[in-house]
């Protein structure tokens, strides 16, 4: 199955929404207590993606990721908003449907969103994960490295979250690139 990457659109919310909201009742279901996951639901990503989409900034910016039939996931980033760290850009969110993980489709988004974020004059790249996320092994297999650890709130619940970053975008790309499932044309 072909899969193409491109930026996102307006007409993208109802899709990331689906899968923002789907994909992370899925990852954290065993992360964080049922009462905090109910708060994110198809109808307020829905809303905030629509915003976003709809006030894009040169400083943010938002890829799909989607073959013949459907979108299938996405990132999202832009400048980093803790100031904490030494690091200029961050990755906001990166979601893909669970049926389409584990086939090197993160690995092309996270390569796109690098791309474009060397372009834009950054340098390095931090993200957040909530402590114990499994996905935290596709951050260290790129060689990102725990940088930090905050208490973050969602919903009522106060949780662990560990900040990953990667000091050089260059180095990132290169590691990336080495990634025999990795295909260049997106």
């Amino acid at each position: 199955m072909m899969f193409s990457i491109r930026k996102a659109t307006y007409d993208d919310a109802e899709a990331i929404a689906d899968i923002h909201a789907r994909t992370w009742k899925n990852t954290y279901k065993d992360l964080i207590d049922e009462k905090d996951i109910s708060n994110i639901t198809y109808e307020n990503r829905k809303t905030l993606w629509e915003t976003i989409l709809s006030v894009q900034t040169g400083n943010r910016c938002t890829y799909v990721i989607h073959n013949e039939e459907q979108i299938v996931g996405f990132i999202s980033g832009g400048p980093e908003r803790t100031k904490r760290f030494n690091y200029d850009t961050e990755i906001y969110n990166i979601y893909l449907l669970d049926e389409f993980q584990q086939q090197g489709l993160g690995v092309r988004l996270l390569y796109v969103f690098a791309v474009e974020m060397k372009k834009r004059g950054y340098r390095s790249i931090l993200v957040w994960i909530l402590k114990k996320n499994p996905s935290s092994r596709f951050y260290e297999r790129y060689e990102a490295k725990p940088v930090g650890t905050v208490e973050t709130s969602i919903g009522e619940g106060t949780y662990q979250e560990t900040a990953y970053g990667w000091e050089n975008i260059d180095d990132l790309l290169m590691r990336l690139e080495k990634n025999n499932r990795y295909k260049k044309k997106s």
